[in-house]
């Protein structure tokens, strides 16, 4: 019998190292920063500013320091479900890592249409209306879906450059956000009246589902972990622009939000595009319309990179799930020319579209919009279960102490209990917020069916493959 090919026995020898430090800390931004989140935070009004400094201490916080440890001691492709298979075992490990991957279903489409929307506003003099176009923002989303799943096949060190142009992207039109905020604050006062009080928390069913979106909005540090055996030095680069990261970011969601609010009250603010209705007040104000134009621009770009980023990363776990053979085979080959996991990026896609066409049946834009968010969370969050029981439960590994490129986390067990508990414990509440549907939707019992059931659908098919995976293994052994 002949010896398989190499590619055969060993596809991850195949990935190209292809990403340094400032890659990685762009890929960061593109992956977590999200001028979305920053528009509902401005229509949930000012309490989002304290909900945001909370969920930056008891989540942002401990999630970068689990997230350092864990891929400073396992560089392994695949990230959060590497470390739920050490962990737990490989049934833990393919839950984790297929709820991972389905997410990105629910998501993309979430994404696509809030890039779409905010898209819309560098078309001078029409955007507003484009906004709530259901075509336009249909075609677009597709168009930007294709664009990030052709580069990313082609390769990461092209695909990176959509990735790091996403974070700059992100970045800089949220910086003039803040910078119009302020000079037209120092000018003409408020739109909104900011107090001590109306900061805190405002406990109504919109306030406590928006939580778990301020969570989900602090998530994805974790996600260029995923690709760990495609960047120089990974045990140093990784944490390093880990915490650059977040800094940055933590700044502008809380700055954005302030900024948001006061060049537009929060009633007036759309929870997709609301940033560029603040840029378009603003700029109008001070009469440098182009600003605006110029910010939708760069943050069509940014939207793009952080679709880039998410194909790219998470479609290395099914990758690293079918080398494990729990998933058909297709899905750990290497493209072989690009030398990309190609067959996870098509069916991730492919998926994706059909969900972003079924999500517009008898629902608003904006209702829609929601419910696949909703969806996305729930999905998303149950990994970050198994993530933050993994760094509590691998803690006891003498590896830890012995490991002289671990980057661990502070205070020892005692650290890790409290980083893995207050994630483990924010996560959760995360998952059942998202169930109650928000104040605006049109027929609350459908939407909440609707999360339901597609939530369980994902899971059920997750499922049968493992099931039908470990057969297939069982019977090879």
């Amino acid at each position: 019998m002949t010896n398989p090919a190499p590619e055969v026995r060993d596809p991850k020898s195949q990935l190209r190292k292809t990403m340094g430090f400032w890659d990685v800390l762009l890929f960061n931004i593109a992956a977590v920063l999200g001028p979305r989140w920053i528009a509902a935070a401005g229509h949930n009004g000012t309490s989002s500013i304290s909900l945001w400094v909370i969920a930056a201490v008891f989540f942002f916080v401990p999630g970068a320091l689990v997230i350092n440890e864990l891929s400073s001691r396992f560089p392994e492709e695949g990230g959060i479900y590497a470390w739920a298979r050490d962990a737990f075992g490989p049934f833990h490990g393919f839950v984790a890592g297929w709820t991972y991957w389905i997410y990105t279903v629910f998501y993309f489409p979430g994404l696509l249409l809030a890039s779409a929307s905010m898209a819309a506003y560098a078309v001078p003099g029409r955007g507003a209306a484009l906004a709530d176009n259901r075509l336009f923002l249909l075609w677009v989303s597709l168009a930007m879906l294709l664009a990030a799943v052709v580069l990313n096949i082609i390769g990461l060190n092209i695909g990176k450059w959509l990735q790091n142009a996403g974070g700059v992207g992100t970045y800089v039109p949220l910086l003039i956000l803040v910078v119009l905020a302020v000079v037209v604050f120092a000018r003409y006062g408020s739109a909104t009246h900011f107090t001590l009080h109306n900061m805190l928390p405002t406990w109504n069913w919109d306030t406590v589902n928006f939580w778990s979106q301020i969570a989900f909005a602090f998530t994805g540090l974790e996600l260029v972990s995923c690709m760990a055996e495609e960047v120089h030095d990974s045990r140093k680069t990784l944490p390093r622009a880990v915490f650059g990261a977040g800094a940055l970011i933590a700044l502008m969601y809380i700055g954005g939000t302030f900024a948001v609010l006061a060049l537009a009250p929060a009633p007036g603010i759309d929870p997709k595009s609301g940033v560029f209705q603040a840029v378009a007040v603003g700029s109008a104000t001070l009469r440098i319309g182009f600003l605006g134009v110029l910010a939708a621009v760069l943050v069509t770009a940014g939207n793009a990179g952080g679709v880039g980023s998410t194909v790219a990363g998470v479609a290395r776990v099914p990758f690293q799930v079918g080398i494990d053979c729990y998933l058909p085979a297709a899905f750990g080959k290497i493209h072989p020319r690009w030398r990309t996991p190609y067959i996870s990026i098509l069916v991730q896609a492919v998926l994706s579209g059909v969900i972003l066409l079924l999500s517009q049946i008898n629902e608003t834009t904006r209702g829609a919009y929601q419910e696949l968010i909703d969806v996305t969370i729930i999905l998303y969050f149950l990994p970050f279960l198994y993530m933050f029981a993994a760094v509590i439960r691998l803690a006891r590994r003498k590896d830890r102490a012995e490991n002289p490129h671990a980057v661990l986390i502070p205070g020892g067990k005692v650290g890790v209990w409290i980083c893995g508990g207050l994630g483990f414990f924010v996560v959760l509440i995360g998952i059942f917020v998202s169930l109650v549907p928000p104040g605006e939707s049109a027929n609350k019992w459908l939407f909440e069916l609707k999360v339901v059931i597609e939530t369980v659908v994902a899971i059920l098919i997750g499922l049968f493959l493992y099931w039908r995976g470990a057969r297939t293994k069982e019977s090879e052994a």
